[in-house]
Formats: structure tokens, sequence, C-alpha cells
């Protein structure tokens, strides 16, 4: 047994033997007095105390010396270069302390050698000594330690992007400054910095804290430098498709400079173990993934103008396609675009045309983004919405088919799809079932027949549900055509029509064929009248041709007032009559004095005037033949007109220069004028063309009033009644038979809300009741 005084001698020997013990570095014991120690500390079998007691002070002169030494080269208010040596020589000097401590661990080895029962492995000991370092160096972790580690490789990488740059020792603001470390020329220290970065990975690798250290930081500088190069791309235009250059880029210049840094600097050729490229490879799919979030969250930002200028911005849309893909950013997609969409376009300030033209962009658009239809749904319902809201959205779109130039409607109708409303009753059996395809999660299940529906006036109808307003639109459309032009020709019209009638079926536009017939039956007709030679002996001075229709086939006319003609007018159209009612027999003409064209040829002192006018501006000027000044009360009452129609109407002769207003309501007949010089090609109306006929929104409210007995004895019966149920009750009794009227609940509703604000009904607590007597 050792006594104590023994122990203690040899105690004081091994602190000379292993300077740890005693907390210092120098070591001046010789491989012989070593060898001595050795050999009494064997043969009093206090080998393995003595290996634990080495490895513990090992632990504690790290903890106590070695990290807060590292740590205290971390200054923050370092400016960028300064904190560059900085973190290397933090790292120079850790990995000179383990150096420092492998002849320890030799020592150890020569000290348990050729003891039984030894478990002592040097190179255990060495990964053991790596882990202590690493583990006391993270535990003792200052705040904001990432800002000098990211200013050194934030210089390093720019240095690494500059690198290959032909111009990196000329491109500058001044050209004499270095692009990669911002030093002139002559002081360039480029090469310097490479070597450094190297030497400083190569000695983090061997210590293995370059992931544990660096890893956030580095993850951290690439995504901002990831970010500001994508940023930088998006800003170019739509036309070109950018996820290649990107991934050629994140390739070429990213991953190369993360493979020198994990290899240690060596070239990107090298051969790297599995470990490091399984690291570098899972860096890379994080990287891949971060770069298609930063470049899809740029595309759903411009995603409006890419839709506006669509098609020229197809490549914009597929690679935005592939990025949803990849990535799950379709609820941002919906709420950024709806968000868009309501302050750029779904306010009074937009013309409903600009609307339509934008609604049709994004049909185009969404479908090729995704062809499910399951976006398009989703993003267009605020549109479709607004679009129904706006009285005048069936005409344009009617007027947008009937377009000669060319345009998206108008290209669409010359296709000749046939017309598919959401009915549910689209036939799926046809699909090719190897092809199916689930719809995306997001989607709405009770729409899936809805999204079927990919032609576009198919969507503009189904806007309202229903084709009958668009047809009856086109009627009245077709109607101002045919009443608006001087002559018989109809070739045009037809042609639309026959591409309407592939559209919506030949049932739905047969009065619509009426009308061009009776065009022609009109030119036949009037040739016969202008032929009869009792009619052409009883002709005034002028002559008269007529566009008669069948009454029961046009849209109704708009008439709030009767024009009463001159009387030799009058007279010229009951000689017209009389001729016609001799060629058809049973037949008379019922006149329109307010629709129609009159060709003047007006002569005063100074000048002569050859101008083509409505029947109204006619008659204004014909009454000045006969009386020189005229008071408008006193003209309306002759003319059986509004005095305020009359007064807009007088303005255009005003215009033309050929009456004057000398007083309030009072005018005159001008045969001398200042604007007599003024070229006949300027002699227009110069007002608004009026439509002639009712519109279809009038027509439509004058249908539904047809349901307002009906709801007046429900309201009666039953006091008070919410909207679903009058809906209910009137597509049972009052939506019977054959030429029976629907309504839809959206519609009932905005008809509902009508009687409210005429207070024939009274709503409160969700029920419509009738007003007390």
């Amino acid at each position: 047994m050792t006594n104590l005084n023994e122990f203690k001698d040899i105690f004081s020997r091994m602190e000379y033997a292993f300077p740890i013990l005693s907390g210092k570095d120098n070591n001046d014991c010789t491989d012989e007095q070593f060898e001595s120690i050795c050999s009494e500390i064997r043969n009093l079998e206090l080998c393995n105390h003595v290996e634990a007691v080495v490895i513990i002070s090992i632990e504690q002169f790290i903890r106590q010396h070695v990290t807060p030494s590292f740590w205290s080269k971390f200054d923050n208010n370092a400016y960028e270069q300064k904190s560059f040596e900085l973190f290397k020589s933090a790292v120079d000097e850790l990995y000179a302390s383990l150096t420092d401590f492998i002849p320890i661990l030799k020592k150890l080895r020569l000290l348990v050698k050729n003891v039984k029962n030894s478990q002592f492995n040097e190179q255990y000991a060495l990964i053991e000594l790596k882990f202590i370092v690493r583990s006391t160096l993270l535990s003792q972790l200052p705040l904001n330690h990432e800002y000098i580690i990211e200013q050194f490789y934030k210089i390093a990488f720019n240095v690494f992007c500059n690198a290959d740059n032909s111009e990196h020792n000329s491109s500058s603001n001044d050209g004499n400054q270095c692009t990669g470390c911002n030093q002139t020329l002559d002081k360039c220290q480029c090469q310097m910095i490479v070597y450094m970065f190297h030497e400083t990975n190569r000695k983090l690798i061997e210590l293995e804290l370059l992931e544990r250290l660096v890893g956030n930081v580095l993850t951290s500088l690439i995504n901002a430098r990831i970010e500001a190069h994508v940023n930088k791309i998006c800003e170019k235009s739509f036309d070109t498709s950018q996820l290649i250059p990107l991934e050629n880029w994140l390739e070429t210049v990213v991953m190369s400079w993360l493979i020198r840094i994990y290899s240690g600097g060596f070239s990107k050729s090298v051969v790297l173990s599995g470990k490091i490229r399984d690291a570098i490879n899972k860096f890379k799919q994080k990287l891949s993934h971060f770069l298609y979030e930063i470049y899809t969250k740029n595309r759903i930002e411009q995603l409006f103008k890419i839709i506006i200028e669509y098609p020229d911005s197809q490549p914009a849309v597929d690679d935005l396609r592939i990025c949803l893909e990849r990535t799950d950013m379709r609820k941002q997609l919906v709420q950024s675009l709806q968000n868009t969409l309501k302050p750029r376009l779904l306010h009074p300030g937009v013309n409903t045309t600009d609307i339509l033209t934008a609604y049709i962009a994004a049909i185009k658009a969404l479908r090729q983004l995704d062809p499910t239809g399951v976006l398009l749904e989703t993003v267009t319902d605020p549109i479709k919405a607004y679009l129904r809201s706006r009285e005048d959205t069936v005409r344009c779109v009617v007027s947008g088919l009937l377009d000669d130039s060319p345009g998206d409607l108008a290209d669409e109708l010359v296709k000749g799809e046939s017309f598919q409303l959401n009915d549910g009753s689209i036939d799926e059996e046809n699909d090719d079932w190897e092809k199916w395809m689930p719809d995306p999660v997001d989607a709405d299940p009770a729409k899936s027949t809805e999204r079927k529906v990919s032609d576009i006036i198919s969507m503009l109808v189904n806007i309202y549900g229903s084709q009958d307003l668009f047809v009856n639109e086109y009627r009245t459309l077709l109607a101002d055509r045919l009443l608006s032009q001087l002559n018989y020709h109809a070739e045009r019209e037809i042609q639309h029509l026959e591409l309407l009638k592939r559209r919506f079926g030949e049932n739905q536009l047969h009065y619509c064929e009426v009308m061009l017939k009776d065009v022609y039956d009109s030119k036949r007709i009037d040739t016969n009248i202008q032929s009869d030679a009792s009619y052409c002996f009883e002709q005034a001075h002028f002559t008269t041709s007529a566009l008669i229709l069948s009454a029961q086939f046009w849209p109704p006319f708009k008439e709030d007032w009767k024009l009463e003609l001159p009387r030799i007018v009058q007279e010229q159209l009951e000689k017209y009559v009389k001729t016609f009612e001799a060629l058809k027999g049973n037949r008379t003409l019922c006149w329109k004095p307010h629709l129609g064209n009159v060709h003047l040829e007006i002569e005063l002192k100074d000048r002569k005037l050859d101008i083509n006018v409505t029947p109204i501006h006619a008659t204004i000027i014909l009454h000045f033949q006969d009386k020189n000044e005229w008071k408008l009360e006193n003209l309306a009452e002759v003319m059986h007109a509004p005095p305020t129609v009359l007064r807009r109407k007088i303005i255009f002769w005003i215009s033309q220069g050929l009456l004057k207003e000398v007083s309030t309501d009072v005018f005159i007949l001008q045969e001398e004028s200042s604007i007599k010089n003024r070229p006949c090609t300027e002699i227009v109306e110069e007002e608004e063309i009026e439509s002639a006929m009712a519109s279809a929104s009038d027509q439509r409210e004058e249908e539904l009033q047809v349901f307002w007995s009906y709801i007046v004895g429900m309201l009666t019966n039953l006091d008070s009644m919410p909207l679903e149920r009058i809906h209910q009750m009137l597509k049972m009794f009052a939506s019977q038979g054959p030429g029976a009227l629907e309504c839809g609940l959206p519609e009932l509703r905005q008809f509902l809300d009508g009687k409210v604000r005429e207070h024939q009904l009274l709503f409160s607590g969700g029920l419509y009741r009738l007003p007390k007597p």
C-alpha cells in the first residue's frame, strides 16, 4: 500500500510530466525522466487514476482559458476587415490550443503502454477532446456572436463572386478599385483573403465546428444573397423564363462556394467524403427550396401585371406553375391576388370593358397556371360578383362578341364551341380515366362541375347562371344596329347570328332570325311601293323608305313621349301606308316617328348644308322654316316633346351655326353664320347616340313584375317570409308551364330589395313583409 508521502511525491512529479495538471503550458521533462515517472506510476498501479486526472485537467483548462480567450476576440464594434482578421485569429488560436494537447495524449499512451486492462485509446481520446472543445465553446456562447462570423463569410463570398469576373480588376465606380475586397488595386487583398478563408475553414472542419458554429450564419448569409439576386432577376420583363438561369446561378456560384468551404479550400473536383457530400446535398436542397419560395413570392406579388400582359407573360406563368408544384403557396397566391384586384380593378373608376378584358386575361393565365381550375374558381369569385352588380356588363360582353376588330370575345365566338351551362349535366363518362387526377386539397367539391367549363364565353354567361339575359341583350343590340344603318344591308349581322346560333342554339335566337328577315322583306316591299304608279304620282318633294318590323319579334322600344311630325311629313307617311295596305291587304303600318334618319338639304343666304340627322332634329329645323323665332315652350307644345329633351337637341343646331339663343329659351334662325366656312366633314351629330330599345335590365325588370302578384298574395296570407321560402314557393307555383319565367335567388333578392326601397315591402330580421295600410 502506498503511503501518503509517496503519493504526494508521485503527484508532484506528474505535474512535472503533465504540466496541464498545474495549469502550466511549458514542459521541460525529458524522455528519460518521463519514462522513470511512468515506471513508478505503473508500479503503484495508478495509471487509470492518472489518465482520468489528466483528461479532467484538460477539460478544466479548456473551460477556463481556451474558450474565454476564443470568445474575447468577438468584438461587435469592429469594422468589416477587422472582423475578418479577428475571426481568423480566434480560430487559429483555438486550433493551436488543441494541437498543444496532442503531445499530452501521446504521453498518456506511453504511460499505459503494456498495462493490463487499460482502456486508453489515443484516437478516441482525441475525438473526446474535440467534443470537449465543441461543448465548452457552445456552452459559453455570447450574445450577438454571429456578427463577426457573418462579416468574415460576407467578405469571402464577395471576393468569390467577383473572382471569375473579367472586369474584376477594372470595374468600379472610379476605375481604380477592386470589386472583391473594395480596396484600391495596388492594395488588393483578395488572394490573402482567399488563403485565410480556406485555412480557417480547414481548421474548423478538423475541429468539427464548421456546421455547429457557422451553419446558421452561412444559411442566413446565403439566403440574403439569394433573395437579393432573385429580386433583381424579377425586375426584368415577364417574357423570359428565369428558373433555369436561377438554378444555374445557384449551382455555379452558391454551391461552388459551399463546396470550397466544406472541402477546406480544395477545388470543386476533389472527391469529398460521404459525410461531407451528404451535408452539402442537404444544404443544397434547403437552398433550392428557399430559392423557389422567394421566386414564387416575387411572382405572386407581380401576378396582376403578369395577368394583364398575358399571353406575352406566359414564360412567367409557366415558371410560377412549376414553383407552386414545389412550394405550398397556393393560399398566399389567392389572398394576394384578391387583395390586389379590389383596389386596382373592382371599383367605379374602371370601365366595365377594362374589367372584362382583365377577367378574360385572368381566365387564360390562371387556366395555364392551374389546369384544374381551382385557382381560377377561387380568385375570380370577387370579379364575377362585381361584374354581376354592374348594369352594363351584359351589353359590354355582347358588344365584344360582335366587334369586327380583333378581340378576345370575337375570337372565342369564331371558334364556334357550344355553350355549356353549370347545371350539373356535363357528362364525365367520356373522360380518359387513365389520365384522371384528383382535385387539389383546396378545391370546393360543390363546384367541380363549374371548373370543367373552360370556355371563356360560357364562363361569362355563367356569371348570371342563364343565357336568356345575353340573348335578350343581343336582340337589343341587333335592333339598334339595324335601325341605325341607312340601307337594307345586313350581311355582317347574318354572319354574327350564324356564329351565335352555333354557340347558343337556334331556338334561343329564333326572334333574331325574324328580325333579319324583316330587313330583307322591307327591302322587297319598299321596292314594290316605290314602283307603284299611284304612289309616285302623289309623292311629295321628298322620298320615303321604311323598315317594316314584326312588332311581336322585336324588343320593346323606348316610348316616353310621341313626336309630332310636321304636317307635310305626316301626309307623305299616310300615302306610304295606303300603298302598303293596298299591297298587303288586311295589314297596316304603325309608325315610330322618333326613329329613323332624315337627309336634309338646307339652303341659307351664305351657304348650303347637306346633312343626315334624326327625325327630332329634322322636325326642329323644319319648324324654323315657317317661323324664324321660337320659344322653347311653344316649340315643345307643337312637337309634343319634353322641353328638357328639346333643349338638348337644339344645341346640335346651335353648334352648326343655324340657330342662336338670343335670350333665355328663345331661339332664332341665323341666315348668316361666323362658322360658314366649316368643312362639311365636320358636320356630324355631336351628341352621344342613344339606344332606341329598352335595355335588357329594363326588360327583365318588367318580366319580374309577373312575380309581384304572387309575392303579395304569399305575404298577405303568411304575414312574413324569408327570401329562401319566397324563392321556393315561386318555383313551385309561378314558374310552371310552357314559357314560364325563371328567377334565381340573387336576382329575386335584388328585385325584393328594390321593392323595399320603393316602400312597397318591409325587411327586418331576415324577413320580408307588406307594410301596414
